[in-house]
């Protein structure tokens, strides 16, 4: 059970009314401490990369690790490849032993999306037990060195999200609801709760058929958090708060160990910040104790 997929942790959130938290990592240290904070919650998990991190680290090592973790844990954890707009890429991860893919080609033309979005659907659900993220819609804001600015932000448009869903085969959605990636620039984002709500009571009123994601976590007011899931977000995903958590703490720790020259100790630093911000967000989504 320690290995599994996205949609077979996000059904039961879904059900159950809390999320599972999608942390972004970008090294070992990271994966590390957010394993070690889920199994100390008895949270399931999904460890996410995007694009860039997987090519520079490696797909072959970054699976490596993963399962080398995973396998050991009590808990469910699901890899997850976030934001691919490269469908031979999304392939290789699919190959290699992601356990969740996400194709977004949200900024294509709406049959461009589906054609897309369903190749990587077809040929996931052919190489194993690999769930897939499709979104529509775009979200704000800069992930992977890719921005969009709020001007260009189209929200999802409920009915055709429907039809998106059926068309393609998608295990799991990721609706455009006014949420963004980075850091948000006011303490009351325009977030779309009833938008969240329509699609998902149209996707899953009489059973959990395809769980809802929610983009751009970091930033997010606790009680916009306690509505999203309240709304069907079975899924968060955190991405720039780990990043600036973990260049804080290495900027930190070495600006006050100054004549210090230890790795090890930087790593610890990192890893301690790390677990502490991803402890309060299973607090904050409601997953602890949950695996």
């Amino acid at each position: 059970m320690s290995i599994v997929n996205a949609k077979e942790i996000m059904v039961k959130a879904a059900k159950e009314k809390y999320a599972v938290g999608a942390f972004n990592i970008t090294d070992l240290v990271q994966m590390e401490a957010v394993v070690d904070v889920a199994i100390a919650m008895k949270s399931p998990l999904i460890i996410q990369t995007s694009v860039k991190p997987s090519k520079f680290l490696g797909v072959d090592v970054l699976v490596a690790i993963y399962r080398t973790i995973a396998e050991k844990a009590p808990i469910p954890i699901c890899l997850h490849l976030d934001h691919c707009t490269e469908i031979e890429h999304c392939k290789k991860c699919a190959d290699a032993g992601y356990t969740n893919i996400m194709i977004d080609a949200s900024k294509q033309p709406y049959e461009e999306n589906i054609r897309q979005t369903k190749e990587v659907v077809d040929y996931c659900h052919k190489v194993g037990n690999i769930s897939v993220e499709g979104e529509l819609g775009t979200v704000s804001g800069v992930e992977d060195q890719i921005k969009v600015s709020e001007d260009e932000t189209q929200l999802a448009n409920p009915q055709q999200a429907v039809e998106f869903v059926e068309r393609t085969g998608l295990d799991i959605f990721a609706p455009a609801i006014g949420t963004a990636h980075g850091v948000y620039k006011t303490k009351n984002p325009k977030v779309d709760f009833e938008r969240l709500g329509k699609i998902n009571q149209l996707m899953n009123g009489k059973t959990i058929k395809t769980p809802l994601v929610v983009h751009g976590g970091t930033g997010l007011p606790e009680d916009y958090i306690k509505k999203l899931i309240e709304m069907g977000g079975a899924k968060l995903n955190v991405s720039t708060e780990l990043k600036r958590t973990l260049i804080d703490a290495e900027y930190e720790y070495i600006a006050a160990h100054r004549e210090e020259y230890d790795p090890g100790k930087v790593d610890e630093a990192v890893r301690d910040a790390i677990r502490k911000a991803v402890g309060h967000w299973i607090d904050m989504v409601g997953s602890a104790g949950k695996a």
